[in-house]
């Protein structure tokens, strides 16, 4: 028995009705062991969403003249943003799926939906003469696995105490969005192994492992019977001023990560004119340097505090877009890897400090409900709910600026030939979010914009 009477879940249970992961006794017996083996089957799920929802970045390569494709850079680059675009729409019905059907449920049903893009994809890389918008139609489906993220992490964020949420949250994602590396990696082996012209391997290869992912969520997972949907109360969160603050923010560091994680094998093919396999070798650099640093921002937010690691990043971002002008306009190959490796690195140490700054606002919220009256138990499953919705609803918000990323690279490189123009207007975004931090999270004294409500001082 813990110290309050609960006693700790047993394994084999799908449902489970009493849940206090705050509660010392409760943690350790039990708890800590039944948090991370839903946390391991949630990664597995996800890095597999996340690889089937990128599949794109690695397909548009092989979709060359040799191979009968007509398809011109900006039609690709368009082609990324619709995937992007319907990965990032789906995760709002996402986060509220996870408290109407529960965790274990849900992650079932939107790992096998995964099934649909790969057989998608297998067939539309076989067949160059597939119409331009039913290429689009068909390949938006990949955006299923955006949505998985959200529900992924709605779900996990009341697993973990509040002392271990910027670790977990930050392994739960970057085990996630190593996934568009590692489908890049697939492509190319399949490059290495069968030539360019064997491209619809890429998502055959994934279709066993969805199977065995549902499996494994199945056996593994458990639903949580006190996350309550409660939709209308959810969503009425986005009238505070802490959500689109926090939106801008993970605009910025992860709509950067999908955007040029998608990007960037086409932006050395077209900018630079590498041939594919060159371009899909060095591409799957990026995306594994931001995944793995993920739980590092994390766990520096939750030492350091998340808004000052964001204000670093977001400064040091905007120093690498001028160096990305740089190496564009002097046609520098080197110098363009070296700075897009560093900005994925900052965008997956940011990814990670905003995070955590996302539970650490409602939490400090609870408190003060607390020290106003309302119970805690209450204070606190309130504010648990509402801060694993929010973590879902900006999860999508922050997902549409991989949407602008590749939109921005489309017109850029339409209107003059070059993407420079995109990193100027990237490099003067992140400034803007540099100074937001600041001004609304670091700057003394510490007050919102209702003379009332203080900041969340644990968001530093």
């Amino acid at each position: 028995m813990t110290g309050t009477g609960q006693r700790a879940p047993r394994t084999g249970r799908s449902w489970i009705s009493r849940w206090d992961p705050e509660d010392e006794a409760f943690w350790n017996d039990g708890g800590r062991r039944v948090a991370r083996r839903n946390l391991w089957a949630s990664i597995a799920s996800e890095h597999i969403g996340f690889s089937v929802w990128s599949i794109w970045s690695v397909l548009v390569l092989f979709m060359t003249p040799e191979h009968g494709f007509s398809t011109t850079p900006e039609q690709k680059f368009l082609l990324l943003s619709v995937v992007t675009l319907v990965g990032a729409v789906l995760r709002v019905p996402y986060t509220l799926a996870v408290p109407i059907f529960g965790g274990r449920n849900w992650t079932v049903v939107a790992t096998l939906a995964l099934i649909v893009p790969t057989v998608a994809a297998f067939f539309l890389v076989r067949d160059p003469d597939t119409p331009f918008w039913l290429l689009l139609v068909l390949a938006a489906t990949a955006g299923v696995g955006g949505g998985n993220f959200s529900s992924s992490m709605a779900n996990i964020n009341s697993y973990f105490p509040e002392r271990e949420k910027g670790w977990a949250l930050g392994l739960n994602a970057g085990g996630g969005n190593i996934g568009v590396a590692t489908v890049q990696l697939v492509g190319l082996a399949v490059i290495a192994l069968f030539t360019t012209s064997s491209g619809y391997l890429v998502p055959l290869f994934y279709a066993p492992l969805i199977l065995l992912s549902a499996w494994w969520a199945y056996r593994s997972m458990n639903n949580l019977v006190h996350v309550r949907a409660d939709a209308a109360a959810q969503l009425s969160a986005t009238r505070d001023r802490h959500f689109w603050i926090m939106s801008l923010l993970y605009v910025g560091t992860f709509g950067s990560f999908i955007g040029t994680g998608f990007a960037f094998g086409l932006l050395l093919q077209a900018q630079f004119g590498l041939e594919p396999v060159q371009a899909a070798g060095i591409a799957v650099l990026g995306p594994v340097l931001g995944s793995l640093i993920r739980p590092v921002g994390g766990r520096l937010a939750d030492s350091l505090g998340g808004a000052r690691v964001t204000l670093w990043v977001f400064t040091a971002m905007a120093v690498c877009s001028a160096v990305l002008v740089l190496a564009v306009q002097a046609s520098q190959l080197g110098l363009f890897i070296g700075a897009f490796a560093v900005m994925f690195v900052l965008t997956g140490l940011g990814n990670g400090s905003t995070y955590k700054m996302i539970p650490s606002i409602y939490a400090a919220r609870a408190e003060d409900a607390i020290a106003a009256g309302e119970p805690r138990e209450q204070a606190l499953a309130r504010t648990k709910r509402v801060a694993s919705s929010m973590l879902g609803l900006i999860g999508a918000v922050g997902a549409l600026g991989g949407v602008g990323i590749n939109v921005g690279f489309r017109e850029s490189f339409a209107a003059t030939g070059s993407t420079a123009p995109a990193f100027v207007a990237f490099g003067a975004f992140y400034l803007l979010c540099a100074g937001v931090t600041w001004a609304v999270y670091l700057r003394r004294p510490a007050r919102s914009a209702s003379a009332d409500e203080p900041l969340p001082v644990t968001a530093r």
